[in-house]
């Protein structure tokens, strides 16, 4: 099987300080991947060269054996940490935009999930609560029929009765060919869905493993495999 990804000894430095270092893996399609690490690990660089928005000091990682570009914004549906929505758009509008700007977004998909979670597509994304932008946010994401979904904090911002619909929407609203990354401090809520875990530590790969050939050599859940290693 051709990997998805496929990154050769990836380096990046900021001035003399390396925020990655030597890093090399490959993900299969079909694969949900736990990006996990603390804060300043790397997982932030690692996202934005995946998205052609830093380009690597050396090395270099591949999306379906192309490096990342403009074109790979066709393969690639990103969901940054942060909102970046026009907040004066509907997401009526935002639907409209989504289907002028991806050949690949499914609106009614979108339109079923934003009935599922009673968010009124009327409404301006200004007049929303934080919790919903982010759920507008996801599901515009998870609407398209990309090869790789590269998920920031996904459920950072969302209350935790909605988190068991968002992590099933993430499972059950993507292309069984493509595959997941997700970044996210949220490890006992989402582990259930992972099926590799690639732990990143100042800058370099430590662990990179399925799931749950983790949680058998270890005996430990993958959050408490998370706080052995970086003691937390």
């Amino acid at each position: 099987m051709e990997p998805l990804v496929r990154c050769n000894h990836l380096t990046k430095y900021y001035g003399r300080f390396p925020a990655l270092n030597d890093v090399s893996f490959l993900i299969n399609p079909g694969r949900i991947v736990g990006l996990l690490g603390p804060n300043g690990s790397g997982k932030t660089t690692l996202i934005k060269i995946m998205n052609s928005l830093v380009t690597p000091t050396s090395g270099e990682i591949l999306i379906q054996g192309e490096k990342p570009d403009v074109r790979s914004k066709a393969r690639i549906s990103y969901l940054p940490d942060k909102l970046f929505f026009n907040e004066f758009m509907t997401v009526d509008e935002l639907m409209a935009y989504y289907e002028d700007f991806y050949v690949d977004f499914d609106g009614d998909r979108a339109f079923e999930l934003f009935k599922d979670l009673h968010i009124d597509t009327s409404s301006r994304i200004k007049s929303l609560s934080k919790g919903t932008q982010e759920k507008v946010q996801l599901i515009m994401i998870m609407s398209r029929e990309a090869k790789l979904y590269i998920l920031d904090e996904p459920i950072g911002g969302v209350d935790p009765a909605a988190r068991d619909y968002i992590l099933n929407t993430i499972i059950s609203n993507y292309n069984p060919e493509a595959s997941i990354i997700l970044s996210t401090h949220l490890i006992s809520d989402i582990e259930r869905i992972l099926d590799d875990c690639m732990f990143l530590k100042n800058g370099r790969l430590i662990l990179y493993n399925s799931a749950e050939a983790l949680r058998q050599e270890r005996g430990m859940s993958i959050d408490e495999i998370f706080r052995e290693v970086f003691r937390c």
